[in-house]
């Protein structure tokens, strides 16, 4: 039976892009199975032409709990003396860069023991730094707790009964929205373009994932911290 990891998200600005292109630069309602991969791989030191690590890592089953809705902002550059493509001269590039403002994330990662121990120990100590989607949106506060492990269970489990990561009344339930890889055939199933088959620069791929979309009720408690 496989184990679950439950990592915490929370940064006042977070990006999870999954369409850009170009000078446009877009962001998904809550964190892609790229990004968190990414973030991960980060963690643990694996480079980016590792394709074999990172198909490991894709291969752990994805929920997000979105315990706070996050408000969708956009930043607004300009970049002076940008080469031409034939090479010829210098122009200016104008970009809209998308993010999330005060989001917050609990993320389930579901599969063998041995490999969210190792995923633990390296979000604790992390290789390379880590960040969401963009080096300078980093967290806010520990993904993990320094006692927390992973536990039996499956993502459902624990995004229904982990505990709310913002505070609450007492008794007052709060109903979130959750995204968890599902099977094709399921009848509810969505597509997200955003399972990642290579990191290579230049040479970037993703293949294509199903989720399901719902929405659970938790009940009012103390937030977990």
């Amino acid at each position: 039976m496989n184990d679950v990891l439950a990592l915490c998200l929370d940064a006042p600005m977070q990006s999870w892009g999954t369409r850009s292109h170009g000078v446009d630069r877009d962001t998904a309602l809550e964190p892609s199975k790229s990004g968190v991969v990414g973030l991960l791989a980060a963690a643990l030191g694996i480079e980016r032409e590792d394709d074999n690590a990172i198909a490991e890592l894709a291969a752990l089953r994805l929920g997000v709990r979105v315990d706070r809705e996050g408000v969708v902002e956009r930043d607004y550059h300009v970049t002076q003396n940008v080469p031409t493509t034939d090479g010829t001269g210098h122009r200016t590039v104008v970009s809209e860069r998308f993010y999330l403002a005060n989001a917050l994330f609990l993320v389930a990662l579901e599969g063998p023991r041995e490999q969210l121990t190792r995923v633990a120990a390296a979000v604790r100590d992390p290789r390379y730094p880590v960040y969401f989607g963009r080096k300078a949106f980093v967290p806010a506060r520990p993904l993990l707790h320094k006692d927390a492990t992973s536990l039996p269970g499956t993502v459902e489990q624990v995004l229904a009964e982990h505990a709310q990561l913002v505070a609450t009344r007492a008794n007052e339930p709060t109903r979130v929205r959750i995204v968890v890889d599902c099977s094709p055939s399921d009848p509810r199933a969505e597509l997200r373009h955003d399972h990642p088959v290579s990191f290579t620069q230049g040479h970037r791929r993703h293949r294509t994932r199903t989720v399901l979309v719902d929405h659970i009720t938790l009940p009012g408690a103390t937030p977990c911290t």
